[in-house]
C-alpha cells in the first residue's frame, strides 16, 4: 500500500515551514518568506531538486547579504521557488508607485491554513495582499496519495474598482546535487533572447540576440546547443528568454539518476520562460558562487512598465480576478 499523505509543521533556519508529503514527493514551503518554496524533494533518492545557495538562508532579521543594495528579494535569496507579482525583473514605476525587484509577494509574510488534510490528499492555502497595487493572491497546493505531482491552483484578483496592469512570474530553480553536467534541459521554445547589454563579463553568450531555440551565438564565436547543461568549471553566467512557445512543459533531465523535474504551465497566459543560467561563473555580490539553472514561466521579460508600453502586460478590470494552474512533478522509475 502507498504510503498516506501527511503535513508536517517543522522549521528551516529558524523560518517556520510546512511540508506537504506522500510516498513520492515532499515539498516544503515557508509561509512568512513569500511562501516560497523551499525544498522540492524526491523520496526515492532522497534528491531535492530546488537550488541551495552556497552561503544559505538565513534566519529572519539576519543582515543583508553584501551587494544587495536595497533589493528586499536579494536581502535573503537562498534558492528554491518564489511566486512574482505584479511585476518581475528591474524596479519600476507604475502609476506614480515604485514597485521593487521581482514585485510585492515573494518576500511577504501569506496567511496560509489548511485547506484538507488526509490520507489520500493534502492541501494548503496561501494567500497575500500586495501593499503597494490592489491585488490579492491565492494559492492552494496539493499533493495525492501515490502521485509525484505538486499541483498549484493560483488566483489573482484586483481588489479596487479601476482596471490595473500585472505581469507575473514564478522564479523557479533547479540547483545541485540534482543538476549537474550532462543534465538536458527541455524547453517548448522556438526563440532564443539575450539582453541587449551582459550583465557580468562571464557571459558566455553574445548579447542582443534572437535565434532558433537550441542552438545560441557564443560572444567568441560559434554556438552552444542551450539543451546541454555544463558542469560549474564552465565558469559561465547569463541571463536568457526562450519565447515563442509550443506548448506549456519545460523539463530539466537528469540522466545519471534517472530522473526529471517537469514544469507544467499555461503558456497562453506566461509566454516566456526566464532561464537563468549561472554556470559556476556569478562573481558579483549577492550570487557569488551560484550554480543553477532557472525555469521560470513568465508573462513578459520585462518589468510592469515595460510590459505596459510593449502591451504584454494582463489588464485585469476593477474585482475581476484571474485563475491559473501549475504542476510539478519528478518523473522517473527506481535508480538500479
Amino acid at each position: 500500500m502507498t504510503e498516506a499523505c501527511s503535513l508536517v509543521e517543522g522549521e528551516r533556519a529558524g523560518w517556520r515551514s510546512l511540508t506537504l508529503r506522500n510516498g513520492c514527493i515532499e515539498v516544503t514551503v515557508l509561509p512568512d518568506k513569500g511562501c516560497e518554496i523551499c525544498e522540492f524533494r524526491d523520496r526515492s533518492t532522497g534528491v531535492d531538486v530546488l537550488f541551495k545557495s552556497p552561503w544559505g538562508l538565513q534566519p529572519p532579521g539576519a543582515p543583508p547579504r553584501e551587494g544587495w543594495d536595497g533589493m528586499e528579494f536579494l536581502r535573503n535569496y537562498g534558492g528554491g521557488w518564489q511566486e512574482l507579482l505584479p511585476t518581475c525583473n528591474d524596479p519600476c514605476i507604475y502609476r506614480g508607485v515604485e514597485l521593487p525587484f521581482h514585485g510585492e509577494v515573494a518576500q511577504a509574510p501569506w496567511e496560509v491554513v489548511v485547506g484538507s488534510e488526509g490520507g489520500e490528499a493534502v492541501e494548503i492555502v496561501g494567500r497575500v495582499r500586495c501593499e503597494r497595487t490592489p491585488f490579492a493572491l491565492e494559492r492552494r497546493m496539493r499533493i495525492d496519495r501515490g502521485s509525484p505531482v505538486l499541483t498549484l491552483h493560483e488566483r489573482v484578483e484586483n481588489l479596487s474598482a479601476q482596471s490595473h496592469h500585472l505581469v507575473w512570474g514564478h522564479h523557479c530553480v533547479v540547483g545541485a546535487p540534482f543538476l549537474e553536467a550532462g543534465c538536458r534541459l527541455h524547453a517548448p521554445a522556438r526563440t532564443i533572447v539575450t539582453l541587449p547589454e551582459v550583465w557580468e563579463d562571464t557571459a558566455r553568450l553574445a548579447s542582443a540576440q534572437r535565434e532558433p531555440w537550441p542552438h545560441a551565438l557564443l560572444r567568441d564565436g560559434g554556438r552552444a546547443d542551450l539543451r546541454d547543461v555544463p558542469g560549474p568549471e564552465c565558469g559561465s553566467h547569463d541571463d536568457i528568454f526562450l519565447t515563442d512557445l509550443d506548448d506549456g512543459t519545460v523539463a530539466v533531465e537528469n540522466p545519471r539518476l534517472g530522473r526529471t523535474f517537469r514544469l507544467g504551465f499555461d503558456h497562453a497566459l506566461f509566454r516566456w520562460l526566464c532561464t537563468w543560467q549561472p554556470y559556476g561563473g556569478a562573481r558579483a555580490m549577492p550570487l557569488a558562487g551560484s550554480y543553477a539553472l532557472g525555469i521560470e514561466p513568465w508573462i513578459s521579460l520585462g518589468n510592469l512598465e515595460q510590459a505596459v508600453e510593449a502591451g504584454e502586460a494582463v489588464e485585469l478590470a476593477g474585482g475581476a480576478a484571474l485563475e491559473t494552474t501549475l504542476t510539478a512533478t519528478i518523473e522517473g522509475g527506481p535508480v538500479a
